[in-house]
Protein backbone atom coordinates (compact mmCIF):
# COMPACT_ATOMS: atom_id res chain seq x y z
CA UNK A 1 0.00 0.00 0.00
CA UNK A 2 3.00 2.64 1.03
CA UNK A 3 4.91 1.52 -2.33
CA UNK A 4 2.10 2.62 -4.65
CA UNK A 5 1.49 5.64 -2.35
CA UNK A 6 4.56 7.01 -2.94
CA UNK A 7 5.07 5.77 -6.53
CA UNK A 8 1.62 8.08 -7.59
CA UNK A 9 2.83 11.15 -4.65
CA UNK A 10 5.87 11.56 -6.53
CA UNK A 11 4.71 11.19 -9.88
CA UNK A 12 2.05 13.99 -8.50
CA UNK A 13 4.65 16.09 -6.89
CA UNK A 14 7.09 15.67 -10.29
CA UNK A 15 3.82 16.84 -12.55
CA UNK A 16 2.93 19.56 -10.45
CA UNK A 17 6.57 21.22 -9.89
CA UNK A 18 6.99 21.41 -13.43
CA UNK A 19 3.59 22.60 -14.26
CA UNK A 20 3.98 25.48 -12.41
CA UNK A 21 6.71 27.41 -13.65
CA UNK A 22 6.13 30.08 -15.50
CA UNK A 23 6.78 28.67 -18.93
CA UNK A 24 3.82 27.85 -21.26
CA UNK A 25 2.00 24.98 -20.37
CA UNK A 26 -0.91 22.72 -21.84
CA UNK A 27 -2.94 20.08 -20.53
CA UNK A 28 -5.23 17.91 -22.76
CA UNK A 29 -7.79 15.68 -21.04
CA UNK A 30 -10.57 13.23 -22.48
CA UNK A 31 -12.28 9.97 -21.62
CA UNK A 32 -15.67 8.08 -21.98
CA UNK A 33 -17.89 6.70 -20.13
CA UNK A 34 -20.22 3.74 -21.08
CA UNK A 35 -22.90 1.04 -19.89
CA UNK A 36 -23.10 -2.09 -21.02
CA UNK A 37 -25.78 -4.66 -20.27
CA UNK A 38 -24.63 -8.56 -20.46
CA UNK A 39 -26.29 -12.24 -20.12
CA UNK A 40 -24.31 -15.69 -20.25
CA UNK A 41 -25.89 -18.80 -20.82
CA UNK A 42 -25.72 -22.43 -22.43
CA UNK A 43 -28.98 -22.41 -24.13
CA UNK A 44 -31.85 -20.22 -24.13
CA UNK A 45 -34.17 -22.77 -21.97
CA UNK A 46 -31.22 -22.38 -19.80
CA UNK A 47 -30.73 -20.18 -16.55
CA UNK A 48 -29.41 -16.73 -16.99
CA UNK A 49 -26.12 -14.73 -16.11
CA UNK A 50 -26.90 -11.15 -15.99
CA UNK A 51 -24.41 -8.31 -14.95
CA UNK A 52 -24.15 -4.84 -15.39
CA UNK A 53 -21.31 -2.70 -15.93
CA UNK A 54 -20.70 1.22 -15.91
CA UNK A 55 -17.55 2.14 -17.02
CA UNK A 56 -15.39 5.42 -16.83
CA UNK A 57 -12.47 6.35 -17.90
CA UNK A 58 -10.14 9.83 -17.12
CA UNK A 59 -7.24 10.44 -19.59
CA UNK A 60 -4.56 13.08 -18.82
CA UNK A 61 -1.54 14.40 -20.75
CA UNK A 62 0.62 17.46 -20.06
CA UNK A 63 2.86 18.59 -23.07
CA UNK A 64 5.70 20.20 -20.80
CA UNK A 65 7.62 21.42 -23.40
CA UNK A 66 8.72 19.81 -26.72
CA UNK A 67 10.29 17.37 -25.02
CA UNK A 68 8.85 16.24 -22.04
CA UNK A 69 5.28 14.67 -21.51
CA UNK A 70 3.60 13.36 -18.28
CA UNK A 71 0.33 11.04 -18.95
CA UNK A 72 -2.16 9.75 -16.26
CA UNK A 73 -4.62 7.65 -17.26
CA UNK A 74 -7.89 5.86 -14.92
CA UNK A 75 -10.46 3.54 -14.94
CA UNK A 76 -13.17 3.21 -12.59
CA UNK A 77 -15.96 0.44 -13.01
CA UNK A 78 -18.74 -0.79 -11.32
CA UNK A 79 -20.02 -3.88 -11.25
CA UNK A 80 -23.38 -5.14 -10.57
CA UNK A 81 -25.48 -8.75 -10.76
CA UNK A 82 -25.12 -12.24 -10.65
CA UNK A 83 -21.00 -12.51 -10.86
CA UNK A 84 -20.73 -10.07 -8.02
CA UNK A 85 -23.42 -11.85 -5.67
CA UNK A 86 -22.07 -15.73 -6.61
CA UNK A 87 -18.74 -15.61 -7.42
CA UNK A 88 -16.73 -15.53 -4.17
CA UNK A 89 -13.29 -15.04 -6.04
CA UNK A 90 -15.00 -12.13 -8.01
CA UNK A 91 -13.60 -8.87 -6.14
CA UNK A 92 -10.27 -10.55 -5.89
CA UNK A 93 -9.59 -11.08 -9.23
CA UNK A 94 -11.22 -7.76 -10.64
CA UNK A 95 -8.57 -5.25 -8.33
CA UNK A 96 -5.75 -7.57 -8.81
CA UNK A 97 -2.81 -5.84 -10.09
CA UNK A 98 0.24 -7.53 -11.15
CA UNK A 99 2.44 -4.49 -12.00
CA UNK A 100 5.33 -3.99 -9.73
CA UNK A 101 3.49 -1.15 -8.26
CA UNK A 102 -0.52 -2.11 -7.04
CA UNK A 103 -2.47 0.85 -8.61
CA UNK A 104 -5.88 -0.92 -8.11
CA UNK A 105 -9.05 -0.24 -5.54
CA UNK A 106 -12.03 -2.27 -5.05
CA UNK A 107 -13.35 1.53 -3.25
CA UNK A 108 -16.39 -0.52 -2.22
CA UNK A 109 -17.39 -4.22 -2.22
CA UNK A 110 -20.76 -5.75 -0.82
CA UNK A 111 -22.86 -8.67 -1.88
CA UNK A 112 -23.65 -7.45 -4.89
CA UNK A 113 -22.06 -4.18 -5.87
CA UNK A 114 -18.33 -3.89 -6.50
CA UNK A 115 -16.51 -0.70 -7.37
CA UNK A 116 -12.89 -0.40 -8.23
CA UNK A 117 -10.76 2.06 -9.44
CA UNK A 118 -7.14 1.82 -11.48
CA UNK A 119 -4.71 3.57 -13.04
CA UNK A 120 -3.53 1.65 -15.99
CA UNK A 121 -1.19 4.16 -17.27
CA UNK A 122 1.23 6.98 -15.04
CA UNK A 123 4.49 7.70 -17.30
CA UNK A 124 6.80 10.44 -17.93
CA UNK A 125 8.44 10.50 -21.75
CA UNK A 126 11.51 12.78 -22.55
CA UNK A 127 12.24 12.44 -25.93
CA UNK A 128 15.75 15.18 -27.83
CA UNK A 129 16.75 14.23 -31.24
CA UNK A 130 16.67 10.58 -32.23
CA UNK A 131 16.59 9.23 -28.65
CA UNK A 132 13.76 8.51 -26.51
CA UNK A 133 13.04 7.71 -23.43
CA UNK A 134 9.61 6.57 -21.36
CA UNK A 135 9.14 5.78 -17.73
CA UNK A 136 6.34 4.33 -15.90
CA UNK A 137 3.48 2.21 -16.52
CA UNK A 138 2.64 2.02 -20.02
CA UNK A 139 1.95 0.02 -23.22
CA UNK A 140 4.46 -1.49 -24.85
CA UNK A 141 3.39 -3.19 -28.48
CA UNK A 142 5.81 -4.83 -30.35
CA UNK A 143 3.36 -7.15 -32.20
CA UNK A 144 2.92 -6.86 -35.97
CA UNK A 145 -0.34 -9.08 -36.56
CA UNK A 146 -3.93 -8.15 -35.29
CA UNK A 147 -5.43 -11.12 -33.44
CA UNK A 148 -2.68 -13.13 -31.80
CA UNK A 149 0.78 -11.90 -31.02
CA UNK A 150 3.67 -13.55 -29.88
CA UNK A 151 5.86 -11.01 -29.96
CA UNK A 152 3.90 -8.95 -27.46
CA UNK A 153 5.96 -10.18 -24.28
CA UNK A 154 5.21 -7.34 -22.22
CA UNK A 155 1.45 -6.80 -22.21
CA UNK A 156 -0.75 -9.44 -23.81
CA UNK A 157 -4.57 -9.24 -24.30
CA UNK A 158 -6.78 -11.08 -25.31
CA UNK A 159 -8.91 -10.27 -28.24
CA UNK A 160 -11.71 -10.98 -26.46
CA UNK A 161 -11.98 -8.41 -24.47
CA UNK A 162 -13.21 -5.87 -26.59
CA UNK A 163 -14.30 -3.63 -24.35
CA UNK A 164 -10.67 -2.57 -22.85
CA UNK A 165 -9.50 -1.26 -26.23
CA UNK A 166 -6.54 0.74 -24.59
CA UNK A 167 -5.24 -3.14 -23.50
CA UNK A 168 -3.39 -3.23 -20.12
CA UNK A 169 0.25 -1.91 -19.70
CA UNK A 170 3.88 -2.55 -17.78
CA UNK A 171 4.97 -1.12 -14.99
CA UNK A 172 8.64 -0.46 -17.23
CA UNK A 173 11.59 1.42 -18.44
CA UNK A 174 11.43 2.01 -22.75
CA UNK A 175 14.19 3.21 -24.30
CA UNK A 176 14.14 4.02 -28.13
CA UNK A 177 16.83 5.59 -30.41
CA UNK A 178 15.69 6.16 -34.28
CA UNK A 179 18.71 6.00 -36.64
CA UNK A 180 16.64 7.37 -39.01
CA UNK A 181 13.00 7.71 -40.67
CA UNK A 182 12.37 3.91 -41.17
CA UNK A 183 14.62 2.07 -38.48
CA UNK A 184 14.17 1.81 -34.88
CA UNK A 185 16.56 0.09 -31.92
CA UNK A 186 14.44 -0.41 -28.64
CA UNK A 187 15.57 -1.67 -25.00
CA UNK A 188 12.83 -2.29 -22.46
CA UNK A 189 12.35 -3.61 -19.34
CA UNK A 190 9.26 -4.57 -16.88
CA UNK A 191 8.86 -6.17 -13.45
CA UNK A 192 5.50 -7.14 -11.93
CA UNK A 193 4.34 -8.15 -8.32
CA UNK A 194 6.17 -10.99 -8.07
CA UNK A 195 9.29 -9.51 -8.93
CA UNK A 196 9.68 -11.18 -12.15
CA UNK A 197 11.51 -9.45 -14.82
CA UNK A 198 10.86 -9.11 -18.64
CA UNK A 199 13.76 -7.28 -20.47
CA UNK A 200 14.35 -7.48 -24.57
CA UNK A 201 15.64 -5.67 -27.19
CA UNK A 202 14.28 -5.33 -30.43
CA UNK A 203 15.47 -4.15 -33.80
CA UNK A 204 12.87 -2.53 -36.45
CA UNK A 205 13.86 -1.88 -40.39
CA UNK A 206 11.87 -1.58 -43.30
CA UNK A 207 13.31 -3.00 -46.62
CA UNK A 208 11.23 -3.57 -49.66
CA UNK A 209 8.03 -1.94 -48.56
CA UNK A 210 8.01 -4.68 -45.45
CA UNK A 211 8.91 -3.73 -41.36
CA UNK A 212 10.73 -6.07 -40.29
CA UNK A 213 11.51 -6.88 -36.80
CA UNK A 214 13.95 -9.12 -34.47
CA UNK A 215 13.98 -9.48 -30.34
CA UNK A 216 15.43 -11.18 -27.97
CA UNK A 217 15.75 -11.45 -24.47
CA UNK A 218 14.37 -12.59 -20.95
CA UNK A 219 10.66 -13.77 -20.39
CA UNK A 220 9.22 -13.67 -16.71
CA UNK A 221 12.47 -14.18 -15.54
CA UNK A 222 12.26 -17.97 -16.72
CA UNK A 223 12.97 -18.10 -20.43
CA UNK A 224 15.28 -16.96 -22.94
CA UNK A 225 13.55 -15.62 -26.08
CA UNK A 226 13.47 -14.62 -29.56
CA UNK A 227 11.76 -13.50 -32.05
CA UNK A 228 10.53 -12.25 -35.59
CA UNK A 229 7.60 -10.28 -36.72
CA UNK A 230 6.75 -8.35 -40.45
CA UNK A 231 4.01 -6.47 -42.23
CA UNK A 232 4.00 -5.47 -45.74
CA UNK A 233 1.92 -6.15 -48.92
CA UNK A 234 1.31 -9.03 -51.36
CA UNK A 235 -0.39 -7.09 -53.83
CA UNK A 236 -3.86 -5.40 -52.77
CA UNK A 237 -3.47 -7.70 -49.20
CA UNK A 238 -1.78 -6.58 -46.18
CA UNK A 239 0.67 -9.38 -45.29
CA UNK A 240 1.32 -9.93 -41.85
CA UNK A 241 3.46 -12.26 -39.22
CA UNK A 242 5.46 -12.88 -35.94
CA UNK A 243 7.21 -16.08 -34.51
CA UNK A 244 8.46 -16.77 -30.89
CA UNK A 245 10.23 -19.23 -29.39
CA UNK A 246 10.99 -19.48 -25.71
CA UNK A 247 13.69 -21.42 -24.55
CA UNK A 248 13.47 -22.73 -20.18
CA UNK A 249 16.54 -20.83 -18.70
CA UNK A 250 17.32 -23.74 -16.42
CA UNK A 251 18.35 -27.13 -18.12
CA UNK A 252 18.42 -25.10 -21.33
CA UNK A 253 19.77 -27.85 -23.27
CA UNK A 254 17.36 -30.57 -22.16
CA UNK A 255 13.91 -29.28 -22.19
CA UNK A 256 11.73 -28.44 -25.60
CA UNK A 257 11.18 -25.07 -25.81
CA UNK A 258 7.51 -23.40 -26.82
CA UNK A 259 7.16 -22.34 -30.20
CA UNK A 260 3.90 -19.94 -31.47
CA UNK A 261 3.99 -19.16 -34.85
CA UNK A 262 1.23 -17.16 -36.78
CA UNK A 263 0.70 -15.24 -40.35
CA UNK A 264 -2.25 -12.98 -40.91
CA UNK A 265 -3.98 -11.49 -43.87
CA UNK A 266 -6.13 -8.43 -44.93
CA UNK A 267 -8.04 -6.61 -47.43
CA UNK A 268 -10.05 -3.23 -47.02
CA UNK A 269 -12.37 -2.88 -50.58
CA UNK A 270 -13.64 0.29 -51.93
CA UNK A 271 -16.56 0.30 -50.17
CA UNK A 272 -14.85 0.06 -46.77
CA UNK A 273 -15.38 -3.33 -45.73
CA UNK A 274 -12.84 -5.71 -44.34
CA UNK A 275 -11.88 -9.26 -44.67
CA UNK A 276 -9.55 -10.76 -42.02
CA UNK A 277 -7.86 -14.15 -41.85
CA UNK A 278 -4.67 -15.65 -39.41
CA UNK A 279 -3.79 -18.84 -38.63
CA UNK A 280 -1.39 -20.10 -35.62
CA UNK A 281 0.50 -23.00 -34.82
CA UNK A 282 2.01 -23.51 -31.14
CA UNK A 283 4.14 -26.71 -30.71
CA UNK A 284 2.89 -26.48 -26.93
CA UNK A 285 -0.18 -25.08 -26.62
CA UNK A 286 -1.78 -24.16 -22.60
CA UNK A 287 -4.11 -26.53 -21.15
CA UNK A 288 -7.73 -24.81 -20.97
CA UNK A 289 -10.13 -26.48 -18.74
CA UNK A 290 -12.63 -23.77 -19.49
CA UNK A 291 -13.94 -20.79 -21.69
CA UNK A 292 -13.30 -18.60 -19.33
CA UNK A 293 -9.20 -19.13 -19.05
CA UNK A 294 -9.43 -16.80 -22.42
CA UNK A 295 -10.44 -13.69 -20.12
CA UNK A 296 -7.93 -13.66 -17.20
CA UNK A 297 -5.80 -10.90 -16.88
CA UNK A 298 -2.81 -12.95 -16.02
CA UNK A 299 -2.84 -14.75 -19.35
CA UNK A 300 1.05 -15.17 -20.78
CA UNK A 301 1.94 -14.75 -24.06
CA UNK A 302 3.16 -18.56 -24.02
CA UNK A 303 -0.49 -18.75 -23.25
CA UNK A 304 -2.25 -16.82 -25.97
CA UNK A 305 -2.47 -20.52 -27.81
CA UNK A 306 -4.51 -23.38 -26.63
CA UNK A 307 -4.52 -25.56 -29.65
CA UNK A 308 -1.89 -27.28 -31.60
CA UNK A 309 -3.48 -25.17 -34.92
CA UNK A 310 -6.26 -22.28 -34.43
CA UNK A 311 -7.57 -20.29 -37.47
CA UNK A 312 -9.35 -17.05 -37.01
CA UNK A 313 -11.27 -14.90 -39.84
CA UNK A 314 -13.45 -11.91 -39.84
CA UNK A 315 -15.36 -9.67 -42.20
CA UNK A 316 -17.12 -6.50 -41.24
CA UNK A 317 -19.38 -4.56 -44.13
CA UNK A 318 -20.30 -0.67 -43.43
CA UNK A 319 -24.31 -1.11 -44.46
CA UNK A 320 -24.45 2.91 -43.90
CA UNK A 321 -21.33 5.18 -42.99
CA UNK A 322 -22.72 5.09 -39.65
CA UNK A 323 -24.18 1.09 -39.32
CA UNK A 324 -21.65 -1.49 -39.07
CA UNK A 325 -21.56 -5.25 -38.93
CA UNK A 326 -18.76 -8.01 -38.48
CA UNK A 327 -18.72 -11.46 -38.25
CA UNK A 328 -15.89 -12.99 -36.79
CA UNK A 329 -14.95 -16.75 -35.99
CA UNK A 330 -12.35 -19.06 -34.43
CA UNK A 331 -11.60 -23.07 -35.04
CA UNK A 332 -9.56 -24.93 -32.35
CA UNK A 333 -9.43 -28.41 -33.47
CA UNK A 334 -7.79 -30.25 -30.24
CA UNK A 335 -10.67 -28.48 -28.31
CA UNK A 336 -12.77 -30.04 -31.21
CA UNK A 337 -14.53 -26.10 -30.91
CA UNK A 338 -15.46 -23.21 -31.90
CA UNK A 339 -15.99 -19.33 -31.69
CA UNK A 340 -18.51 -17.20 -33.22
CA UNK A 341 -19.24 -13.68 -32.81
CA UNK A 342 -21.16 -11.29 -34.56
CA UNK A 343 -21.44 -7.42 -33.79
CA UNK A 344 -23.22 -4.28 -34.95
CA UNK A 345 -21.90 -0.81 -34.18
CA UNK A 346 -24.44 2.47 -34.73
CA UNK A 347 -23.12 6.06 -34.13
CA UNK A 348 -26.37 7.89 -32.87
CA UNK A 349 -24.63 10.83 -32.45
CA UNK A 350 -21.38 12.15 -32.73
CA UNK A 351 -19.99 11.03 -29.46
CA UNK A 352 -22.10 8.53 -28.66
CA UNK A 353 -22.17 4.62 -29.98
CA UNK A 354 -24.46 1.85 -29.50
CA UNK A 355 -23.25 -1.65 -29.20
CA UNK A 356 -24.13 -5.24 -29.64
CA UNK A 357 -22.02 -8.23 -29.17
CA UNK A 358 -22.29 -11.45 -29.11
CA UNK A 359 -19.79 -14.27 -28.69
CA UNK A 360 -20.84 -18.08 -28.77
CA UNK A 361 -18.20 -20.84 -27.81
CA UNK A 362 -18.10 -24.56 -28.01
CA UNK A 363 -16.17 -27.31 -27.54
CA UNK A 364 -16.74 -31.32 -27.22
CA UNK A 365 -13.07 -31.53 -24.99
CA UNK A 366 -15.19 -32.87 -22.13
CA UNK A 367 -17.85 -35.00 -21.42
CA UNK A 368 -20.52 -33.16 -21.62
CA UNK A 369 -19.16 -30.67 -24.45
CA UNK A 370 -19.40 -26.98 -22.97
CA UNK A 371 -21.19 -24.19 -24.91
CA UNK A 372 -21.27 -20.74 -23.73
CA UNK A 373 -23.76 -18.04 -24.91
CA UNK A 374 -22.81 -14.09 -24.00
CA UNK A 375 -24.24 -11.61 -25.02
CA UNK A 376 -23.65 -7.70 -24.74
CA UNK A 377 -25.53 -4.19 -25.44
CA UNK A 378 -23.48 -1.14 -24.62
CA UNK A 379 -23.78 2.64 -24.86
CA UNK A 380 -20.63 4.71 -25.10
CA UNK A 381 -20.36 8.19 -24.51
CA UNK A 382 -16.33 9.88 -25.39
CA UNK A 383 -15.92 13.40 -24.38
Amino acid sequence: MMSRLIFILLFLVATLSVFSQEKQKFLTFNGYFSMMQSAMFDSVSGPFVVDNLLHNRLNFKGYVNDNITFAAEFRNRLFTGDMVRSNPSYSATTGNDEGLVDLSWNIFDNQSVLFNTSVDRLWADFNYGKFQARVGRQRINWGQTLVWNPNDIFNVYSYFDFDYIERPGSDAIRLQYYPDYSSAFEIAIKADYENNVTGAALYRFNTHGYDIQFMAGLFNSEDFVAGTGWSGAIGSLSFRGEATWFQPAKNFSDTTGTGIFTIGFDKTFRNNSMAQMQVMYCNNPADMLTFGSIYKGSMSTKEIAFSHFSAFCMYSYPLTPLFNISLSAMWFPDLKGYYAGPSFDYSVAENVGLSLYWQHFESQISDPGTRINMGFLRVKLSF
